[in-house]
C-alpha cells in the first residue's frame, strides 16, 4: 500500500533538511510523528516564532523547515518579509492547506481558498502538491530554496493521505500534569477527570454568564453539556479566546467566563498581562490545562514538561489565581468570592468526549451573544 508519509521524509531526508519544527494539524499528524523523530525536531507555540528560530537556525548554516496548516501562514507573513525574505534566509514551509478538500470545519474556508492569493501578494513562491505524484517536483524547489536563500511554501492537499499504509504509533498519554520547577511549584497535584468531566463540574455555575470557548472539541463538548445562547462558542482563530472575553468583559456589565486551554494559552500569552492590567471584576479564565493540543491529535503541549499557567499568570500580574486538580477543588475555585478577576488552572487528563458537532451557523452563533448581550 502507498505511504506519502514515508515518502515525504524520504526526500526531506535526501534534500538535506536537518531542523524541523511545526504546530500541530490533524490531517498531518502521523506526518508530523514521522519528522519528530526522525529529524532534530521543535514544537512550537505559535507559527511566529518558528520564523524567528528557523532563521537562527539558517544563520547558523542548518536547512530549516516548518510544517503548520494554513492558518498559520496569516500570523508568519510579517517575520517572513521582514526577517527571512528581508535577510535573505533559506525557509521551506510545508502547509496542511484546509479549507479546500472535505473539510468540515467552515472557519478554514477563508484562510485556505486565500492562501495562494496571499502568498503571491507577498512575493512568496509556492507549489500546489495535490497528490503524491506531485511530490517528484518538491527536490528541485528544495535545492532553490537552500541554494538561493529562497522561502518556499508547499501546499499539501488532504487528499495526498487518503488510503496511507501509515499508522500512529504514538501512545495516548495519561500522565498527570507536572511541571519542572518543583521549587515553586510545590503544591503540584495529580487530576483525576478529563476536560469533559471539569466542564460538566462548571456547567450549573455557567448559567446566564457569557461563555467564551476555546474551538474545537472543547467547544463541543461545551454545547453537549450546557448550551445556552449567551455561549460564543470558538469555531477558529486559536489562541483567541481569553482576548474575546477580555474584550466583552469590558464592553459590558454581564459576568463572562473564559474556558481556554493550555495550548491555545501558549499561542498568546501575552494577553495575560493585558487582562491583569485591567483586571475586569466580571471576568473568569479558566484555564484547563490537559498538556495537549486535543483538536489536533493529542500532541503534547509544553505544559507537560516546563510551564506553569499558574505561575505564568501571576507572573504576568493576575493576582487571583487558583489551582484545582479535583472536581471539589474546581468547584470551590468557581465559588470562591473575591474580588477582582479570577484565574482558574484546572489540571486534566487528556482526551476528548465523543460528541456530535455543533449544529448552529457561525453567524446564529454571534447573534445569539449579541442579543443576550443587549439585554
Amino acid at each position: 500500500m502507498q505511504n506519502p508519509e514515508e515518502e515525504l521524509i524520504t526526500i526531506l531526508k535526501q534534500s538535506g533538511i536537518d531542523f524541523t519544527a511545526s504546530l500541530p494539524c490533524e490531517k498531518i499528524k502521523i506526518l508530523l510523528e514521522l519528522v519528530s523523530a526522525e529529524f532534530f525536531h521543535l514544537p512550537l507555540t505559535r507559527e511566529e516564532e518558528g520564523v524567528g528560530i528557523a532563521a537562527g537556525a539558517a544563520l547558523a548554516g542548518k536547512r530549516p523547515a516548518m510544517f503548520i496548516q494554513s492558518s498559520g501562514i496569516g500570523n508568519m507573513i510579517n517575520a517572513l518579509l521582514s526577517l527571512t525574505g528581508f535577510y535573505a534566509l533559506p525557509l521551506a514551509i510545508f502547509v496542511s492547506q484546509r479549507g479546500i478538500y472535505q473539510e468540515k470545519i467552515a472557519a478554514q474556508f477563508p484562510m485556505g481558498k486565500g492562501l495562494p492569493k496571499i502568498l503571491k501578494g507577498a512575493g512568496i513562491r509556492y507549489t500546489l502538491i495535490s497528490s503524491a505524484e506531485d511530490f517528484r517536483v518538491i527536490p528541485r524547489k528544495l535545492r532553490s530554496v537552500y541554494e538561493k536563500n529562497q522561502i518556499h511554501a508547499f501546499l499539501l492537499s488532504p487528499a495526498i493521505w487518503e488510503g496511507s499504509s501509515a499508522r500512529s504509533h504514538a501512545m495516548f498519554d495519561q500522565r498527570p500534569v507536572v511541571c519542572m520547577i518543583p521549587e515553586t511549584r510545590r503544591d503540584a497535584a495529580s487530576p483525576d477527570c478529563t476536560r469533559y468531566e471539569l466542564i460538566e463540574v462548571v456547567a450549573p455555575y455557567l448559567e446566564n454568564r457569557v461563555v467564551v470557548s476555546n474551538l474545537g472539541w472543547p467547544s463541543k463538548e461545551l454545547y453537549a453539556l450546557k448550551h445556552q445562547p449567551s455561549n460564543f462558542y470558538m469555531l477558529g482563530s486559536m489562541g483567541m479566546a481569553t482576548p474575546i472575553g477580555l474584550g466583552i468583559s469590558l464592553s459590558s456589565k454581564k459576568d463572562v467566563v473564559v474556558i481556554d486551554g493550555d495550548g491555545s494559552l501558549l499561542m498568546n500569552p501575552g494577553v495575560l498581562a493585558t487582562a491583569a492590567h485591567v483586571s475586569p471584576d466580571n471576568l473568569i479564565i479558566l484555564a484547563i490545562d490537559n498538556s495537549s493540543y486535543g483538536s489536533t491529535g493529542s500532541q503534547e503541549t509544553l505544559t507537560g514538561s516546563c510551564v506553569d499557567l499558574e505561575l505564568v499568570a501571576r507572573g504576568f500580574g493576575i493576582g487571583n489565581t487558583k489551582r484545582a486538580a479535583t472536581q471539589e477543588q474546581l468547584k470551590s475555585a468557581m465559588t470562591e468570592k473575591k474580588s477582582g478577576m479570577k484565574f482558574i488552572h484546572a489540571l486534566a487528563l487528556p482526551g476528548n468526549r465523543d460528541v456530535p458537532n455543533i449544529p448552529i451557523d457561525h453567524r446564529a452563533i454571534r447573534d445569539h451573544v449579541m442579543r443576550f448581550l443587549k439585554k
